[in-house]
């Protein structure tokens, strides 16, 4: 019989972890098994849960014991209420030790989920992006400082490493059940904009998320790529998509605005995030496209539809950001 493939997840309990886990797991050839401290509700009796720090030795018992395939590393840290010592650590330190275990245990595939912020929203940002850009994410959000470290350690570690194929994903604003800024923004009631900016934004639907981030594992796949879903489309168009109201407001007012209110916990977004409402960020995917024949299967609609379910049904309450000024 042939052997089962054995799947690490690390942030196995976030919502791409679990799609993800449901994917593979729906297929006869592999094991799955994940590590977060976070708990994986509804999950399948045959999937394997380490509810354990990434940070710990721990850890390494599981590449001590299991001949792991490919390790799928999403277990990064986004939230900006966290300081900044927690999220260097867990990011950075967590990732510097996961891809350590990946090359003293063999691990021959590794495949880890960055974020297309990196780039960030700048005035003067090309029309499309592409993966050799600078990553000037966090030259107004210092928030990004530390995910960018983890993306350019985990450049450095592909060119030490050759003989491990490491994939590194750069997606756009994730939609569906996810929980970030953009997610967010989209599930308020009233959605606020600036007057005299309009950019464009990209977004992908968390199925295709998921899609990409197993044709990642493929054999013989290496390297950073963008990942690009639908065209970009105008701020104002995209959330014209929610149905809902806007508010208009001056950008000179917005920032202070958002600022004291994510201070008084009223929004769960720091101000410096409300850029991405003001430049644009434009990913170029062909790459991905070309050398892995990479198509995304959700629209624009899908996905914004996908976010807006999500949130009425999952019993959460959208970060109120910018609500009170309505």
């Amino acid at each position: 019989m042939k052997r089962r493939q054995i799947a690490v997840i690390t942030g196995i309990g976030g919502r791409l972890g679990q799609l993800l886990t449901r994917r593979l797991h729906r297929e006869e050839s592999w094991k799955v098994i994940g590590i977060d401290r976070r708990p994986f509700p509804r999950r399948p009796a045959d999937v394997e849960h380490l509810r354990i720090d990434i940070r710990r030795k721990a850890c390494e018992d599981l590449f001590r014991t299991h001949r792991v395939d490919v390790i799928f590393h999403l277990g990064l840290m986004h939230d900006p209420r966290q300081g900044t010592g927690e999220h260097h650590t867990w990011n950075l330190l967590g990732t510097k030790q996961v891809l350590e275990f990946a090359q003293r245990y063999e691990v021959p595939k590794v495949v880890i989920l960055s974020t297309g912020d990196v780039y960030g929203p700048q005035s003067d940002n090309p029309a499309f992006i592409g993966e050799d850009a600078p990553l000037l994410g966090a030259q107004r959000f210092s928030g990004m400082r530390d995910l960018i470290a983890v993306d350019m350690f985990a450049q450095s570690y592909f060119w030490k490493n050759p003989e491990i194929e490491t994939v590194v994903l750069r997606p756009p604003h994730i939609l569906g059940g996810v929980r970030n800024a953009v997610s967010n923004y989209l599930r308020l009631p009233r959605i606020p904009v600036l007057l005299g900016f309009d950019p464009l934004l990209q977004v992908l639907h968390e199925e295709d998320a998921v899609s990409a981030i197993l044709l990642a594992a493929r054999p013989g796949l290496r390297g950073v790529f963008n990942v690009v879903g639908p065209d970009a489309l105008p701020l104002r168009q995209l959330v014209a998509l929610t149905g809902k109201p806007t508010l208009a407001l001056p950008h000179v007012i917005l920032p202070g605005l958002a600022k004291r209110l994510f201070q008084l916990r009223l929004a769960n977004f720091p101000a410096a995030e409300l850029d991405y409402i003001r430049y644009s960020a434009t990913l170029d995917g062909r790459r991905l496209q070309e050398l892995a024949r990479w198509r995304h299967a959700y629209s624009v609609a899908d996905s914004v539809s996908a976010a807006l379910r999500r949130g009425i049904f999952d019993g959460h309450q959208a970060p109120v950001a910018l609500q009170a000024a309505g």
